[in-house]
């Protein structure tokens, strides 16, 4: 039966209508804007992915005992109530520094799903939305990632994305990678990726984390990884047009896997450099103060199932001079204070146990500022 183009497009309900402005509810160019809204991430519904050559090619060796006995199951118990509490305290914080909040929809993860290719026995959590959402200006792109386990973790922030598009936002979604087998090489190299050039991920199809991207204005820094290929790089580059100039930076890791525990600009003429990962600052910010992360202080018998202890320096900027920062990271704590930051200390520990910290539990929506350059 033929369609009039009339009942194509479903219509905006009266309680939720089109915008009447050009203004739009997302605009975030970089990492240090005054931070008026974001997403805070919820770890209630985390499942524990399997351990596939994906997984392992980028978690902590010593965590695969743990994913092989609870597979498609839940992480322990008293980890989780308190990685939760630490979430919602940090929320709580922002909201009394007088940002907007909000929280994806909590999702059940330890469910068994499937594609016509492959089958997954659970998902993993909802609590790392900078993974999934880049946000440049007014537009948030979703990324095609390249665990299996994590193919539908966007549901839960359907409705958020939803509601943005609705008041005004652009929102695209890269393709949607088909993650054959034949996808990954098995012959990845598992100590000098950056050398050698043999990443996980192979070009078959664009695949790429939003967290191996960071922002500065007209410039866009990301990292190659194991799970953002050459071709996830060129779809955002192509994707973003003639505004952004995406430079790829050169991250010397054994398991790469997003940059910002490696390169993180702060502000303008202020970039945190990981001194065991990146050799030397490229040489369009020898205008900038570079200075390197201090080791962290998390105790060597702390279980974190999912990252390096390294996350220590995965701050976030609530504008040009507060940052959280982790409350027990003294010498990083110390270091910011010395380069004139305001610092916001919170306790994140068992949140990290999980694979990341401030700027990983987050996505900036909505910063005051412009389009600018910073070069």
């Amino acid at each position: 039966m033929a369609t009039s183009p009339e009942t194509m497009i479903q219509q905006p309900t009266r309680d939720r209508p089109w915008p009447d402005s050009a203004e739009s509810p997302v605009h975030s160019y970089n990492e240090w804007d005054p931070l008026e809204e974001i997403i805070v991430g919820v770890i209630s519904g985390a499942a524990v992915p399997e351990w596939d050559i994906a997984v392992a090619s980028t978690m902590p060796r010593q965590s695969e005992e743990l994913f092989r006995s609870r597979v498609g199951g839940g992480f322990p118990d008293e980890h989780v109530r308190l990685a939760e509490e630490e979430l919602n305290r940090f929320a709580a914080v922002l909201t009394e520094a007088g940002i907007r909040v909000v929280r994806p929809a909590p999702i059940n993860h330890r469910r068994p799903f499937a594609t016509p290719n492959w089958c997954s026995p659970g998902g993993v959590y909802s609590a790392m939305p900078r993974d999934l959402l880049l946000i440049v200006g007014d537009t948030i792109i979703e990324a095609p990632m390249a665990w299996r386990a994590r193919y539908f973790e966007i549901d839960a922030y359907r409705p958020l994305l939803t509601d943005y598009f609705r008041r005004g936002a652009r929102w695209i979604a890269a393709p949607r990678p088909q993650l054959l087998d034949q996808w990954y090489d098995p012959d990845y190299d598992r100590e000098h990726p950056q050398v050698s050039g043999r990443y996980l991920t192979l070009e078959h199809e664009p695949t790429f984390d939003a967290a191996d991207f960071v922002r500065c204005g007209h410039d866009i820094f990301v990292q190659r990884s194991h799970v953002t290929n050459r071709l996830g790089i060129e779809w955002v580059a192509r994707h973003l047009g003639n505004d952004y100039q995406v430079h790829e930076i050169d991250v010397v890791d054994p398991a790469p896997m997003h940059i910002d525990a490696s390169f993180m600009p702060l502000a303008p003429g202020k970039l945190l450099l990981n001194p065991q990962r990146v050799v030397s600052a490229p040489a369009m910010f020898e205008s900038w103060q570079v200075r390197w992360a201090p080791k962290p202080t998390l105790p060597q018998d702390h279980v974190l199932y999912m990252s390096s202890a390294w996350v220590s320096m995965n701050v976030l900027m609530l504008d040009e001079t507060r940052v959280v920062v982790e409350a027990s990271e003294t010498p990083l704590i110390d270091l910011l204070k010395d380069w004139g930051l305001e610092i916001v200390p919170v306790q994140f520990r068992n949140v990290m146990r999980f694979g990341g910290c401030f700027h990983c539990v987050t996505a900036d929506i909505y910063r005051r500022g412009e389009l600018r350059s910073y070069f």
